[in-house]
């Protein structure tokens, strides 16, 4: 990892731990934030390391940033100055002007790079050298299901380790906010690449985190 991709996952991991513990906070209670550091840590580690995985299957690297903003309009020209860190400011404000209610986790994007070795190869499934759409499709959509798969482990497991109650309506949060086709957040970069592929996993996550609300 590059150092600058480590200090936006360290401020993802802290803003999504107080958008985690915001009413606590809120109230004066500190005590339920520790948690909830451990919580996004392990929620946005499994995430990152999905799409790692994913990405290096496919002769890839991926880059994790906080998620930054400019757009505000559909013409090219409809831009501010300057971007501005959407994935620091939007979850905090929301929280905030909730009451802790909202707890919205788009934190980071993600960018892929075809690695050197990819270009040695010349036949078969690598018979191009760039990364296509349908590729950065996959390694999206590896995130998004790592951050399922882990809300069904944290849930077969909580009854053993109480600790890790609400651990699962926050996987399935995380997953849901960056579904969103917005931006360049995980779900817009997997419509681009594939929209069956999009469809499918958009109803699989809303399914899963209406499950984990019906359940907790």
């Amino acid at each position: 990892m590059e150092n600058s991709e480590i200090l936006d996952i360290i401020i993802a991991i802290v803003v999504f731990a107080i958008v985690i513990s915001a009413k606590s906070l809120l109230e004066a209670d500190f005590a339920f934030f520790f948690i909830a550091i451990l919580f996004a840590a392990i929620i946005l580690l499994v995430n990152i390391f999905s799409k790692k995985l994913a990405a290096n299957s496919l002769d890839a690297s991926v880059v994790h940033e906080t998620w930054m903003w400019s757009r505000y309009g559909f013409r090219m020209g409809w831009k501010l100055p300057r971007p501005i860190q959407a994935g620091v400011f939007f979850p905090l404000i929301l929280s905030i002007f909730s009451l802790g209610l909202i707890k919205c986790a788009a934190l980071l994007t993600y960018e892929t790079r075809a690695l050197k070795r990819r270009s040695a190869r010349k036949f078969g499934y690598y018979s191009f050298t760039e990364m296509t759409d349908w590729h950065n499709a996959m390694i999206g959509a590896a995130g998004i299901l790592g951050s399922l798969i882990l809300m069904i482990v944290a849930y077969a497991l909580s009854p053993a380790i109480p600790i890790l109650q609400g651990l699962p309506t926050l996987a399935a949060y995380y997953a849901f906010w960056n579904m969103i086709p917005f931006s360049k957040l995980d779900g817009n970069q997997i419509l681009a690449g594939s929209r069956p592929l999009f469809v499918a996993l958009a109803l699989i996550t809303l399914l899963a985190t209406l499950a984990t609300f019906a359940i907790s």
